[in-house]
């Protein structure tokens, strides 16, 4: 008999199929709703100075937003399997799409995602910690390791906190925007001297491709598939739920800032709520705003650090990573040795200080992706063998739109800056020599796509 027909061996541990539609919900919410909504605006005010403009350009990026995850609802009902995006890419195209999204994702994505999160959780903690800059890399390189800790012992633990963390943040929101509205003056905030300039085209464009950077995440409870109760009808659903719930915090919270401060005063500022509430109820306003940002950040990390070692998992089911990465841990079902791996690599960037550059130069080659994502669904639709258990509607319309929108940001941030495009397109790319040496390393084969 083989080691892999043995009870109990790795081959027949399982990961555990505990995750619900509230748990893939607050997955898809509690990752996107991340900090920088209460931190950072200016990005779409300063290319739309107008008030309406601004709520246009969430309305739409959460609409161009939800046609994405349609793509994704229809993969996951076609492909409920551990890895989402990494394995809808190496079905349509070749496992070698595949493993450059998960090649991205472990060296610069995700990982410096993670970094990035745990970073801002930390420093808005020091203000209420006397922390300098070691406390704060210390603190957010405990953070990955607490947060790593928690799923390492359980996707029941993991979720669950991410249920009951991503409940706070949401209900703050609703507070805020209730308190907002409450409070706010009953005439509009002075627009500043001067007049305000015109709207162009090519600025609310670049508006909206700032706001779908802010809906980032989305995608990443398809990574979960295998570890979700009827993952076909699930994950559709969450998807769907989780983006309106998103839209309607982001527009929401803007109206707020929008209807207190100025657009000039939303544009400087890099805290916008905190802002915004120090004016409404003073200095108190500010404190109550950072202990929401800490939770925010906090839970955006644990939906980060759960989802993100299910892909390099997967990768090394298929014989593209290590085998030992794929291991499941024989007590808690977990993918224990690829979520280690990860806290590892994210610790290290926070400790460096390089998840930045790695991050923002690479972060818009995830978009490339998503538009081979609308692509495959149209060439699938071709394919005989191809049935999916939740169809999208408005096939080809609305995948076409969505990989409009994908290119779009693309060759905006082209356009914004080619050289560091180029350099992380290069980053990326560096993977595919590295996928070339392994598959052909002796006895090892690429994993078959059927």
């Amino acid at each position: 008999m083989a080691d892999d027909d043995v009870p109990g061996s790795p081959a027949l541990i399982r990961l555990a199929r505990v995750i619900g539609l509230s748990h893939a919900t607050a997955l898809v919410v509690g990752t996107i709703l991340g900090a920088s909504v209460f931190v950072q605006a200016s990005e779409i005010t300063a290319r739309v100075p107008s008030t309406a403009g601004v709520v246009l350009a969430w309305l739409l990026a959460g609409a161009l937003t939800l046609l994405g995850a349609l793509v994704c609802a229809e993969l996951a009902s076609a492909y409920p399997r551990t890895g989402g995006v990494y394995v809808f890419l190496r079905e349509i195209y070749t496992p070698a799409l595949g493993f450059l999204w998960g090649w991205a994702m472990f060296w610069s994505m995700h990982s410096g995602i993670a970094a990035a999160i745990a970073t801002v959780f930390a420093r808005y903690a020091g203000t209420f910690l006397p922390l300098d800059d070691t406390g704060t890399r210390v603190l957010a390189v405990g953070a990955i390791v607490g947060l790593s800790a928690i799923n390492y012992a359980g996707t029941r633990a993991g979720s669950r906190l991410q249920a009951a963390v991503t409940a706070v943040k949401v209900g703050a929101v609703a507070l805020i925007i209730g308190a907002g509205w409450v409070l706010a003056p009953t005439s509009a905030p002075a627009a500043g001297a001067g007049l305000a300039p015109a709207v162009t085209l090519d600025g609310f464009l670049l508006a909206v491709s700032a706001g779908l950077f802010a809906f980032g995440g989305w995608h990443m409870v398809t990574y979960t598939a295998e570890e979700t109760v009827e993952a076909q009808r699930t994950i559709p659903r969450a998807l769907m739920l989780g983006i309106v719930v998103v839209t309607v915090c982001y527009v929401g919270l803007n109206a707020v800032y929008l209807s207190v401060l100025s657009l000039p005063e939303v544009t400087a500022s890099s805290r916008v709520a905190a802002d915004t509430f120090e004016r409404l109820v003073g200095p108190a306003g500010a404190i109550a705003i950072a202990a929401l940002v800490m939770v925010s950040a906090f839970g955006a990390l644990n939906g980060i650090i759960l989802v993100g070692p299910r892909v390099y998992y997967q990768m090394a089911q298929d014989g593209l990573l290590f085998r030992w990465a794929g291991q499941v841990h024989p007590r808690y079902q977990t993918p224990a040795r690829a979520i280690v791996l990860q806290a590892v690599w994210s610790s290290v960037l926070v400790w460096t200080g390089t998840y930045r550059a790695l991050f923002t130069r690479v972060i818009y080659t995830e978009w490339i992706f998503f538009a081979l994502l609308g692509v495959g669904v149209l060439l699938l639709r071709r394919r005989p063998d191809y049935h999916p258990a939740w169809p999208m509607p408005l096939v080809p319309v609305a995948p076409l739109v969505f990989v409009a929108a994908a290119a779009a940001i693309v060759v905006n941030q082209l356009r914004e800056d080619l050289v560091e495009s180029a350099i992380g397109l290069g980053l990326v790319l560096s993977g595919l020599p590295v996928y070339w040496l392994w598959t052909r390393r002796a006895g090892l084969l690429p994993p078959s796509s059927s």
